[in-house]
């Protein structure tokens, strides 16, 4: 009989959790790479090199699976990003780091695990507000930009930054989404200059002394959210 936490309960452990990380790292190369309907246990069992058998084990249904993906995806995406904004200065400097983070998310195919899920979760009873929980902490960061940037403006306590937050989330995702199939990659681009481009105007015909010469570090993210907990998932 195995002694809890001697060497033979440690190699198992560590078993344990390599191959929960492959079956995760199978489930979201499997989303970018045949979606929603074709990210079975057998075909994430087939590229994690185990049986699907451990899909069961490990996550209980393969739902359970796909949001496991999409929590190591947005972690890793927010704590990348945490970086980009906590170094925006002013509306310019948001619409230059939104810019970076669709770019980003194209080459990565990041935005195809998302997409999927927003998706293909409407054929599974629960899963959409699963879903939904978990675009929650990327509003709650946007409303943290958007507050630290109407922060300088005058009138900028009267902005309903939750609302704005929300349509910031929504346009970032809709612009991912036009620019995946968008057949002109320059498009994307020109439109993030211009709007960065109104952005520094607005900014430089404000009066000086409200102007975001300099702002604080946003909070991280992660700090936030360090695990994602939403019930049903593990």
């Amino acid at each position: 009989m195995a002694v809890s936490g001697g060497p033979r309960g440690r190699s198992e452990r560590t078993d344990g959790r390599e191959t929960k990380a492959r079956l995760v790292a199978a489930a979201t190369q499997s989303l970018r790479e045949v979606g929603f309907a074709g990210t079975s246990a057998r075909e994430v069992a087939r590229r994690a090199g185990t049986h699907q058998s451990q899909v069961f084990y490990y996550f209980g249904t393969v739902p359970d699976l796909l949001l496991a993906a999409l929590d190591a995806v947005s972690e890793r995406r927010l704590t990348a990003y945490d970086g980009l904004l906590a170094g925006a200065h002013s509306s310019a400097d948001l619409i230059e780091a939104a810019g970076e983070i669709i770019a980003s998310d194209l080459a990565t195919g990041d935005v195809a695990i998302l997409t999927e899920l927003l998706s293909g979760s409407r054929s599974v009873p629960g899963m959409s507000e699963q879903v939904a929980a978990r675009l929650r902490p990327w509003e709650e960061f946007a409303e943290r930009a958007v507050r630290q940037a109407a922060s300088a403006h005058p009138l900028g306590a009267l902005a309903p930054t939750a609302d704005l937050a929300h349509l910031v989330v929504a346009t970032i995702l809709g612009l991912e989404l036009l620019a995946s199939v968008d057949p002109d990659p320059q498009r994307l681009p020109d439109l993030l200059d211009r709007a960065a481009a109104t952005a520094a105007l607005l900014t430089a015909l404000m009066p000086a002394s409200a102007r975001p010469d300099a702002v604080g570090a946003l909070p991280s993210p992660v700090a936030a959210h360090p695990a994602y907990e939403v019930e049903g998932t593990s």
